[in-house]
């Protein structure tokens, strides 16, 4: 993890914002039960597990999402691993990521067990998960990408902030890489990012937000 680093700021304690988009890395109300809403409710799942099920990511954080998932994935008991596969262009340093993961619970185990992993390199084997974080910048990495996601967990700072991350292009590609009839769903009902997912070939719904947030965006591949 040795590309550029994310620069944190903490406010309340253990809360990691991003000084380059002034934004919060998760909920300052509750980030688990927001990427629970958001990602695991708003994708279907845990329903649509299944064995060689394929998460795919913009934007990897602190790791809550994946975290989420993993648990999520274990206690549904299918054979095999869950792949996880994010694109993250400002990878939290192991300190900044040790002292983020202090507001959540420990995930029976898988908190440091991401923790360990996290120096090794982008591919972590993980028990029950098998994770690749792919870094830069992902209008430039996702491109030549050769996977497919079953569901994507479109996570990028504020697209008021970051709306790189939110391009009508790289929403094309999002679908691009989409298994059929595969899902994406985002905290954002931003009209630009829908009508992007629209245009991309996706069906696109809003529902309610999480917390004080109205309205999120669901989308699932026509």
């Amino acid at each position: 993890m040795r590309n550029q680093t994310a620069r944190v700021e903490w406010r309340d304690g253990n809360i990691p914002v991003s000084t380059r988009f002034d934004d919060p890395y998760f909920s300052l109300e509750n980030g688990v039960a927001e990427t629970g809403h958001v990602f695991l409710d708003g994708n279907d799942l845990p329903a649509r597990f299944a064995p060689g099920f394929h998460v795919a990511e913009l934007g990897f954080g602190t790791g809550l999402n994946l975290l989420v998932a993993w648990e999520a994935w274990d206690a549904a008991g299918h054979a095999g691993p869950l792949r996880f596969t994010s694109f993250e262009a400002y990878p939290m340093t192991l300190n900044d990521m040790a002292r983020a993961h202090a507001s959540f619970p420990d995930f029976g185990g898988r908190r440091d067990a991401l923790l360990a992993a996290w120096h090794e390199g982008p591919r972590m084997a993980l028990e029950g998960v098998e994770v690749n974080v792919i870094i830069g910048d992902a209008r430039d990495t996702l491109p030549g990408w050769r996977g497919h996601a079953d569901a994507w967990f479109l996570d990028g700072f504020s697209p008021a902030k970051n709306p790189e991350l939110w391009s009508s292009d790289l929403m094309q590609e999002v679908a691009r890489h989409t298994a059929r009839s595969g899902t994406a769903a985002t905290y954002t009902a931003a009209g630009f990012v829908r009508r992007g997912l629209a245009d991309a070939g996706f069906q696109v719904t809003r529902a309610p937000g999480y917390g004080r947030k109205r309205h999120m965006t669901r989308a699932v591949l026509a």
